[in-house]
C-alpha cells in the first residue's frame, strides 16, 4: 500500500511538473503581456512595471523561480490587483467554488445512479425510455445553454429563484443544477448500462431463486457491484464540474476560482493565470488518487498491493 501510494504521488509530481513547464511556456509566447491593456500606461512606467515583477529577467530564470515558488505553492502577486497575492485570490474564491462544486457533484450523483437504478428495472417500459429521454437531453444541451434556460424560466418568468449573484442557498440552486446536468446524464446512462448487466448475472439468478424480493435483491446485492462503473467516473465527473464552473461562475456573477481564472484570461494575469491552472490539476490530481482508493473500498475483490503496485 505504501508503495503504491510513494508511486501515486511520484506520478502527481511529474504530472504537476508537466503542466506548470507548459503552462509557463504558452504565457511566453501568447501575443502581449500583462500591461499591454493598460492605455494610459507610459513605455517608462510599463519597462519600470515589468522590471519590478522580473519579467525582464531571462526566460531560464524566470522558469526556476516559478518553479521553486510554485514548489511552496507561492505563485507571486497579480499584476491586475494592486497589493493581492495570487494565493489570497484563491483563498477568497475557493469556499464559493467549493459550495458549488459540491452541490453540482451531490445533484449528479445522486439524480444520476437514480434515474439509472429506474431505468434498469423498468427496462424497455416507459420509465426507461423517460429516464433515457432526459440523460440524452442532458448531455447534448451545452452547461451554459442550461444556465441561460434556467434562468429564463426560474428566475425571470417564475421569480422564484435568484437570477445571479452568491449571497444564500437560494443562490446556488440554479447554477448548480446547470452545473451538474451534464454529468448527471452520464451517470445515467453508466448506471443504466452496468445495472442491466449485474442484473443478468448468474449471482442475481441465485438470490431470486432462493425466493429474495426484488428490492432486496437490487440494493443489497446488485446496487453494490454495479455501482463501481460509477465510482471510477468520479475523476472525470471533478473534471467536468471544475471545468463547467469557469462559464457557470461568469454567468451567474459566483466571485469562486473559475470566475477568476476567466477574468485573468481576459486581463492577461499571468501570475493568476498559471496560479489557478497549477491549483486545479492539483485537485482533479489528488481527486483521481482518492477515487483509486475508494474504488479498493467499495469493492473488496480489488486490492491495492505492493505486488500490484510494482506491475
Amino acid at each position: 500500500m505504501a508503495r503504491y501510494l510513494l508511486k501515486k504521488l511520484g506520478s502527481i509530481v511529474v504530472s504537476l511538473f508537466i503542466i506548470i513547464t507548459i503552462t509557463f511556456i504558452l504565457m511566453k509566447i501568447a501575443p502581449g503581456g500583462p500591461f499591454t491593456s493598460e492605455r494610459k500606461t507610459s513605455p517608462a512606467i510599463e519597462k519600470q512595471m515589468m522590471e519590478a515583477y522580473g519579467l525582464n529577467d531571462p526566460i531560464h530564470k524566470q522558469y526556476i523561480d516559478y518553479l521553486i515558488k510554485a514548489a511552496k505553492f507561492d505563485f507571486g502577486p497579480s499584476f491586475k490587483y494592486d497589493g493581492q497575492e495570487v494565493t489570497d485570490i484563491i483563498k477568497r474564491s475557493l469556499p464559493y467554488s467549493l459550495i458549488l462544486g459540491a452541490e453540482a457533484i451531490l445533484i449528479a450523483l445522486a439524480f444520476g445512479v437514480l434515474l439509472g437504478v429506474i431505468a434498469a428495472i423498468r427496462h424497455n417500459k416507459f420509465a426507461d425510455y423517460t429516464a433515457m429521454v432526459i440523460a440524452v437531453l442532458g448531455i447534448s444541451v451545452p452547461s451554459f445553454i442550461m444556465a441561460t434556460i434556467l434562468q429564463y424560466i426560474f428566475a425571470i418568468k417564475l421569480q422564484a429563484l435568484p437570477i445571479a449573484r452568491f449571497e444564500s442557498f437560494a443562490h446556488t440552486i440554479l447554477p448548480a443544477i446547470a452545473l451538474a446536468t451534464t454529468p448527471l446524464a452520464f451517470i445515467a446512462r453508466l448506471m443504466r448500462s452496468s445495472m442491466l448487466e449485474v442484473m443478468s448475472a448468474d449471482y442475481i439468478k441465485t438470490a431470486k431463486s432462493k425466493g429474495l424480493s426484488e428490492r432486496v435483491v437490487t440494493y443489497r446485492h446488485a446496487l453494490r457491484n454495479a455501482m463501481l462503473p460509477v465510482v471510477s467516473y468520479l475523476g472525470p465527473l471533478v473534471v467536468s464540474v471544475l471545468t463547467g464552473s469557469f462559464v457557470i461562475e461568469k454567468i451567474f456573477g459566483i466571485p469562486g476560482l473559475g470566475n477568476e481564472f476567466v477574468v485573468s484570461v481576459t486581463n492577461r494575469d499571468y501570475t493568476v493565470i498559471m496560479g489557478t491552472t497549477v491549483f486545479f490539476s492539483v485537485l482533479l490530481l489528488v481527486s483521481i488518487l482518492v477515487v483509486d482508493l475508494i474504488y479498493g473500498l467499495i469493492d473488496p475483490r480489488i486490492k491495492v498491493t505492493s505486488k500490484e503496485a510494482g506491475k
